[in-house]
């Protein structure tokens, strides 16, 4: 079971610790941080394998451990610090293009830190990541009707946000 279950870790770190990177980077905003708790994720996946049930996908079940991991990281640090998200330009965009791209994504990602927690979990989870309902309700350890109306309000917010129809804190109103 040892060799099986190295092979298998270094197989779903191999296809995924990229994306769980991505993931982690968008609830902690720093990249070092992101390493580390990725590294973390690998860890407790390696130490609990035994408790996957395949009844999900690794990826899922792995998402499961980094939405677990990040979240007991983000109890314990106060304040959050602002993400800086490098944009990669692509080779057919103007320079024009380029900064009106730039400039919009700020503002997305703005908003989107803007949001209260489960409201930014869900969006990046579904609309960012592309998990699906059924997987995302396993990540968060919601139901399917949850994560449909949280990303129902959560877009509608977030929405509002970006036409500047907000004005509050929404991080400040119910957790």
């Amino acid at each position: 079971m040892s060799i099986y279950k190295e092979n298998e870790i270094e197989e779903w770190y191999s296809q995924y610790h990229q994306t769980i990177f991505k993931y982690i980077i968008l609830m902690v905003k720093d990249s070092q941080q992101a390493e580390d708790l990725t590294q973390e994720t690998f860890l407790r996946a390696y130490k609990h394998h035994h408790t996957y049930k395949r009844d999900s996908s690794p990826k899922t079940w792995l998402f499961r451990i980094a939405h677990n991991t990040t979240v007991d990281h983000l109890r314990k640090m106060k304040p959050i610090r602002l993400f800086q998200h490098v944009f990669q330009k692509e080779q057919s965009a103007s320079s024009e293009d380029i900064v009106i791209l730039k400039e919009n994504s700020r503002e997305l990602y703005e908003a989107l830190n803007n949001l209260k927690v489960s409201y930014k979990q869900v969006i990046i989870l579904r609309k960012i990541k592309g998990f699906s309902i059924l997987e995302t309700a396993h990540i968060l350890d919601w139901s399917e009707s949850k994560v449909k109306s949280t990303l129902f309000r959560a877009m509608q917010t977030l929405e509002k946000k970006m036409k500047g129809e907000v004005n509050y804190d929404e991080k400040q109103v119910r957790r």
